[in-house]
């Protein structure tokens, strides 16, 4: 029997607890790579590669994904005008909400924020706070080979959400 850490956390798939709601973020199991565009300098925005894998774990009662940018072939000293994120998301499914919640955690740039997310339609919405200030992270336009990731945080106007932060994202084969 494997008592390596990786097979302790990896599963091969959902646990059957999450009947449909293993959905909401099985469609993005595996391995992604593409282009981050950040937003949060102002325009025009700063570009840069980005590489994700997510993977069910924990019995496949979580799934849990590693987000890296600059992607690992182009990693250099990070700039304050850049992200540098090599971090990861743990997602727990919450019966009693209907809501699975998410723990983000990235050494690199100090970040450590908590949503809460469901689908929404075919999309998927997380609901959380940074420093305060109610952010909104949503996978959209889910396909088998493609997906887009934004991040959006809410005006002073306490109604219109600004973008920070969009990701279009490829499937690795």
């Amino acid at each position: 029997m494997d008592h390596s850490f990786t097979n302790l956390l990896a599963a091969p798939g959902p646990h059957e607890s999450l009947g449909a709601h293993a959905k909401t973020y099985g469609r993005v199991i595996g391995s992604w790579k593409g282009e981050l565009h950040n937003h949060m300098f102002g325009a025009p925005a700063r570009t840069s590669s980005i590489e994700v894998s997510f993977g069910w774990v924990l019995e496949g009662r979580a799934v849990e994904d590693v987000w890296i940018t600059p992607a690992r072939g182009e990693r250099s000293p990070p700039s304050p005008s850049n992200f540098n994120w090599y971090g990861s998301t743990l997602r727990v499914f919450d019966p009693a909400r209907q809501s699975w919640r998410a723990v983000w955690t990235d050494p690199a740039s100090q970040l450590h924020i908590e949503l809460e997310g469901r689908s929404i339609g075919e999309d998927v919405v997380q609901l959380g706070t940074r420093d305060g200030q109610p952010i909104r992270w949503t996978f959209s336009d889910i396909r088998d080979d493609s997906f887009t990731w934004r991040a959006h945080i809410l005006e002073p106007d306490g109604v219109n959400f600004r973008l920070e932060v969009e990701i279009n994202l490829r499937r690795v084969r």
